[in-house]
């Protein structure tokens, strides 16, 4: 969970420089300090460990004394304490003292603690909460010498994942990992204590080798005890002001205000407590942080009725006013959306989610209760267009499609719960079959909407099977706002015509019957034209939009877009948490379903090229039943697989991306076609895939990937001269990542080839392109071909090898120069790289960069 943050860490210290580590209680503190010690002790170093206890921050000297210093009777003062622990951090060799909850220390060990750190240079780790106001002797120890800070943030949706299937030894579906994400808030003790005391209640079972959930909560008595010791800290009115909360539920602000002291607000955001968040419609909203409190309140007998407490909430909503509702939109550049984005990621996605899951279930149950008081179909219409971004509740939608009365009702409702049982019969694996079946009688039965009706159909075959041929012959200028103007949009996309798609859907969405679909087009024809940056901005203003009105189709939509954008750009962490903050709300509506499964590979794309990948992914958790190709990148599970499973030779690798790209451009889907030639062709250049990516281009008429197409001509006929050339001359333009990872992926099949020359003269040109070109992002690059994989020292010291001798690489790691000069040697025959260099450019990527996490 936490290898970055640890190896930051051990690089401070090596450097002389001590490290306060902060985080909210539970947030993985301990576990760090603990492995950073580990760590260090292997190597020599001497680890004097302090900890702070709740219960005796206030015995003198009770911190101190756990170091079992040899102290002489009558010498147990601040100084005398100080001379015996200065004297042993001056002894030869190196020392670290680490100090563990430093708020619980207490004053006599500071005491002690300053004087030693006033006499030695000795760096020293301190935790401590993230929040915590520091008193002046806390203070006087942590600002002696030089200090980093690292904080230690919530964990996202894939981290949760695996963290899971370390706790049940097998992982959990997509919609259990979401509900433990969410009630956790992120929070790493809370996810393994939810998991492990739902596995003891029996709340999870084993299904299909994976865990889900077998009622609809993970609150479970085995929880009391984690919940007590999390609010131990707090005073009786931040108690009294969670139990209101409990009762409120998310509230607005400045409804909080008027039954909760200020100071008891105040107090519960400092400890974390409390999450704000602004909600398009009523302004500043707030909820309990982390969510599994809430259930505490409310599963706990003797606090749950308190009749006055809720009396008083009662009078106070009454007296609210409504607030006005605001209305804003803003166009802004790159850089403030990724600005936005980022900052974003402190907040941790799961109190969105948590947000968004309450939103859902309030306008469901109302309107479901509507519905049952008058079976209209409107009424229908509306509930049923939850279940379009929101997940879905199929035995109240099947019940909602089947005791509908149709008589006197608006032809666009009937419209919509008709294509709303289609796609419900797709959801429930009937197949596209029944949906059409369910349509064509549709039409016969109401001919006036025959036309909307074959459009739906077209729509649902194309989206489930190929792209008809041809062109239309109705002229959709005519209706810009129709239906049949939007599947037209739509198939144009399928077909890698973005220019006519984007010119399909120039037009208003207020009458569309398909809501967000026609921003959907407009966004992704944006990307796939090659105004990358423009579809970015379209679409992260559309998530943050999306996020206020807690829309959940529109924000699975636009996410699916910006995180193609990201990805292509190589803003891989950036990706990571947009889509992490997805997965959190668990599996959405049957509309967009297979957009949240092809995130769920996109995110699984990473691993699957990493040269250390891990045991699980979280590609795991997409649903299997499902073509090799699809409408859109990513739908198809066909490219994931291909790049994920080990290849014998680069050969092999040609002849089974060939053999897909061919089944794709049959089915009609020309831009899934485009995407996985562009892909294969960067992670592993060969001659077969690059002449069908010339070739869809060429027919295509797009242009924009000329120089990126010229350079990897010049890579896979060998002519180095023209490739130098090229590359001397190169314009950055959208594939300047992408030309890094051609590079990088023609380098590793020259090895993997044997071609010692070709490997030299490509290793030669990518590191003269990333001095050029410098990146911050990691590059992604192919490494399915693992005949003789690599240990993790080897890997760890072939990445420090393009850049540190063996000697400084011996001091970083604490081993012998003799030792890494042997684990080169083993990577150099292992791998067939020719020089230090070229065994760099072949596994340099395999770790995360420094400072990096896994959004």
């Amino acid at each position: 969970m936490f290898d970055s943050e640890i190896q930051r860490i051990l690089d401070f210290v090596a450097r002389g420089i001590g490290v306060r580590v902060v985080g909210a209680p539970g947030s993985g503190k301990t576990t760090v300090v603990r492995s950073v010690m580990g760590n260090l002790e292997k190597t020599g170093v001497a680890v004097h460990f302090i900890t702070g206890l709740r219960t005796h921050r206030t015995i003198p000297y009770s911190a101190i004394k756990g170091l079992g210093l040899d102290l002489r009777p009558g010498r147990s003062g601040v100084f005398d304490i100080a001379d015996v622990l200065a004297s042993q951090l001056a002894t030869h060799g190196k020392h670290l003292l680490v100090v563990d909850d430093l708020h619980l220390v207490d004053s006599e060990s500071l005491a002690v603690l300053e004087a030693v750190r006033r006499r030695s240079d000795c760096p020293m780790v301190a935790t401590a909460p993230e929040t915590w106001e520091f008193s002046k002797g806390q203070l006087a120890v942590l600002n002696n010498g030089r200090e980093a800070h690292l904080q230690l943030d919530p964990l996202h949706y894939e981290q949760v994942h695996l963290l899971i299937a370390q706790v049940l030894g097998a992982p959990a579906d997509a919609d259990t990992t979401a509900r433990i994400l969410t009630k956790s808030a992120g929070n790493p003790r809370l996810i393994v204590r939810i998991t492990e005391t739902a596995s003891l209640s029996n709340l999870l079972v084993m299904n299909n080798k994976q865990w889900s959930m077998a009622t609809n909560t993970l609150w479970n008595e085995h929880l009391r005890g984690t919940l007590e010791a999390l609010l131990a800290e707090l005073s009786a009115d931040e108690f009294t002001a969670l139990h209101t909360m409990a009762i409120l539920g998310t509230a607005r602000v400045d409804v909080l205000q008027k039954v909760i002291q200020p100071e008891a607000l105040e107090g519960l955001e400092c400890r974390g407590f409390l999450s704000v968040m602004d909600d398009h419609h009523n302004g500043p909203i707030a909820a309990i942080s982390p969510p599994v409190i809430a259930d505490y309140f409310r599963g706990n007998k003797n606090l749950r009725d308190r009749k006055l407490l809720r009396r008083k909430i009662a009078g106070v909503l009454e007296a609210v006013p409504r607030a006005t509702q605001e209305t804003q939109t803003t166009a802004d550049c790159l850089a403030r959306v990724l600005a936005t984005l980022r900052l974003e990621k402190g907040d941790g996605d799961a109190v969105t989610a948590r947000h968004f899951h309450d939103h859902n279930a309030d306008r469901e149950r109302i309107r479901f209760a509507r519905w049952e008081a008058n079976k209209s179909v409107a009424n229908a219409a509306s509930l049923l267009r939850i279940y379009w971004g929101a997940p879905v509740d199929v035995q109240r939608a099947s019940q909602v499609c089947r005791e509908t009365t149709t008589s006197d009702a608006d032809p666009k409702d009937v419209l919509f719960v008709a294509i709303t049982r289609a796609m419900l019969a797709v959801h429930t694996g009937e197949g596209p079959g029944a949906a059409v079946d369910i349509l064509q009688k549709f039409a016969a039965e109401h001919p006036h909407h025959a036309e909307e009706a074959n459009d739906a159909i077209t729509f649902l075959s194309a989206s489930h099977g190929r792209v008809p041929s041809g062109t239309p012959t109705r002229d959709f200028d005519t209706e810009p706002s129709g239906m049949g103007s939007l599947v037209h949009g739509l198939l144009e996309l399928y077909r890698f015509r973005p220019a006519a798609a984007y010119d399909a859907v120039d037009g208003p969405e207020d009458d569309d019957l398909f809501s967000h679909l026609r921003p959907f087009i407009r966004g992704f024809a944006l990307f796939a034209v090659g105004r990358i940056d423009e579809s970015l901005v379209f679409a992260l203003d559309w998530r943050t939009e999306a996020r206020k009105n807690l829309d959940q189709f529109g924000v699975v939509t636009s996410s699916y877009i910006a995180a193609h954008g990201l990805l292509y750009r190589g803003h891989f962490e950036e990706a990571e948490y947009l889509m992490s903050s997805v997965f959190a709300m668990g599996r959405p509506g049957f509309v967009v379903d297979a957009l949240y499964d092809a995130m769920l590979r996109l995110a699984g794309l990473r691993h699957a090229t990493s040269a250390t990948p891990p045991a699980l992914s979280i590609a795991a958790q997409a649903r299997t039943d499902v073509p090799d190709v699809g409408p859109l990148p990513g739908i198809g599970k066909g490219a994931y697989e291909l790049i994920a499973h080990e290849s014998a030779k680069p050969s092999t690798f040609d002849r089974k991306a060939v053999k897909l790209i061919r089944r794709q451009l049959k089915s009609g889907y020309i831009l899934e076609a485009m995407m996985t030639a562009l892909l294969c062709t960067c992670l592993n250049p060969g001659r077969p895939v690059l002449d069908l990516l010339q070739m869809i281009l060429r027919d295509s008429g797009v242009t924009v990937h000329d120089q990126l197409i010229a350079i990897a001509t010049a890579v896979v006929e060998g002519d180095h001269q023209l490739l130098g050339l090229l590359l001397k001359h190169y314009e950055p333009d959208i594939d300047t990542y992408q030309v890094g990872m051609l590079l990088r992926g023609a380098l590793k099949r020259h090895v993997i080839d044997g071609d010692t020359a070709a490997a030299d003269a490509l290793a030669q040109a990518s590191s003269m392109f990333a001095v050029r070109f410098p990146s911050a992002n990691e590059q992604l690059s192919f490494n399915s071909f693992r005949t003789t994989p690599l240990t993790e020292r080897e890997i760890e010291v072939a990445v420090l090898a393009g850049h540190r001798t063996n000697v400084e690489i011996a001091e970083h790691l604490g081993i012998s120069a003799r030792t890494v000069e042997n684990h080169i040697s083993n990577a150099l025959r292992k791998t067939g790289a020719t020089s230090r260099n070229g065994l760099f450019m072949l596994v340099g990527n395999s770790l995360p960069p420094r400072g990096a996490g896994i959004g």
